[in-house]
C-alpha cells in the first residue's frame, strides 16, 4: 500500500504538481496546525502551513511516504491548477442535478463543449477537471459560483490526487491528457466583479472618520479571510468580525463598511454568501455587544 501512494506522490509531482501527506484513508492533512508546531526543520522559522510545505521534491516525498500509507493532497495554488470540482448530491434525490450534469448545462449555454481535459473520479462518484491557471494570476477557491455543487480550488485549496483511497471508494483517473489552459470563458465566470479586499483609498473615502489603527486593522482581518484555507474559512472569518467590531463600537469604523469588506473577503475564500451573512452579523453583535465602552492603554 505503501509503494501504491508513494508512486501516485512521485507520479504527481513529475507532472511539477505540488503534493503533501493526507491522514490514511481520510482527505483531512496529515501534517501538525500551527497550535502543535515544534518549530523545528520545515517550520524552524515559523510555522508553515500545508501549502508552503508541498513539494515535488522526490527525496521528501519518498521520506514522508516511507512509514505510512498517507494519501495525497495536491496543493493547486503552487502547482499552477485550478480544478473545477463536480459533486453529487450527497443522499439520492431524483430532482438534485449533480455537478457535473450542471457543468455541462452551463457549457451549453456559454456555447462552449465541455472541456477535454485531464479529469479524474472522486472517491464519491464525483469528477475533478483540472486546468492549468492563467499566467500572473492568484486564483482563489470558490463555492457554487458555477452553479450548484460545483466548487473550484486554487490559492488556498487543495484536491485529493488520484491513487488515494477512502472508505468511500477510490481516486482515479478517467483522462489522463495533460491539463488545459482554464477556458477564458470560464475565467470571466470566476474573476470577482469586485475586489476581495477594497483597497485603503476606498475604505477611506468611505470612512473618513476612521482611526489609522482602525483602517489598518480592517485591512489585516480582510486580507486573513480572504487566505484563510479550507475547514478553517468559516472560524478565521467569525474571529475577524469579533475583532473589528470594537472598531464599530467605538466609533472607528461605520458598520457598512465592516461588513462589506469581510463579505467579500469571505466570499472570495469560498463561503457562500448566506453564510458569510450570518457569521459576520454574529461576529460583530457579539462583539459590539462587548466592547460597549472604550479601553484605555
Amino acid at each position: 500500500m505503501n509503494d501504491h501512494l508513494l508512486y501516485a506522490a512521485l507520479s504527481a509531482a513529475e507532472r511539477g504538481w505540488h503534493v503533501f501527506p493526507l491522514r490514511p484513508r481520510t482527505k483531512r492533512p496529515a501534517l501538525h496546525g500551527e497550535e502543535q508546531c515544534p518549530q523545528i526543520r520545515d517550520c524552524a522559522g515559523g510555522h508553515r502551513k500545508w501549502e508552503d510545505r508541498a513539494t515535488t521534491d522526490p527525496d521528501r516525498i519518498r521520506r514522508a511516504w516511507a512509514d505510512l500509507p498517507f494519501n495525497v493532497g495536491l496543493a493547486t495554488g503552487p502547482s499552477r491548477l485550478l480544478v473545477v470540482d463536480l459533486d453529487v448530491p450527497k443522499r439520492s434525490n431524483g430532482d438534485t442535478p449533480c455537478g457535473a450534469t450542471t457543468f455541462q448545462a452551463l457549457c451549453e449555454r456559454a456555447g462552449q463543449a465541455v472541456p477535454d481535459t485531464y479529469r479524474t473520479r472522486t472517491a464519491s462518484g464525483g469528477q475533478h477537471l483540472y486546468f492549468t491557471a492563467p499566467p500572473g494570476t492568484r486564483m482563489p477557491n470558490s463555492a457554487g459560483k458555477l452553479g450548484r455543487l460545483i466548487d473550484t480550488r486554487g490559492w488556498g485549496g487543495y484536491v485529493v490526487a488520484p491513487g488515494s483511497l477512502t472508505p468511500a471508494g477510490a481516486y482515479t483517473v478517467l483522462d489522463n491528457r495533460a491539463p488545459v489552459p482554464l477556458p477564458a470563458w470560464l475565467h470571466g465566470l470566476l474573476s470577482p466583479s469586485r475586489s476581495a479586499a477594497p483597497s485603503r483609498a476606498a475604505i477611506a473615502d468611505r470612512a473618513f472618520r476612521a482611526h489609522r489603527y482602525a483602517l489598518r486593522g480592517l485591512e489585516a482581518e480582510v486580507w486573513s479571510v480572504a487566505r484563510a484555507m479550507q475547514g478553517e474559512r468559516n472560524s478565521t472569518l467569525l474571529s475577524a468580525a469579533r475583532a473589528l467590531g470594537r472598531f464599530i463600537a467605538w466609533g472607528d469604523l461605520p458598520r457598512d463598511v465592516v461588513e462589506e469588506a469581510l463579505q467579500q473577503a469571505g466570499e472570495a475564500a469560498g463561503l457562500s454568501p448566506r453564510a458569510c451573512t450570518a457569521t459576520i452579523r454574529s461576529g460583530l453583535n457579539w462583539s459590539i455587544a462587548h466592547n460597549s465602552q472604550r479601553r484605555t492603554a
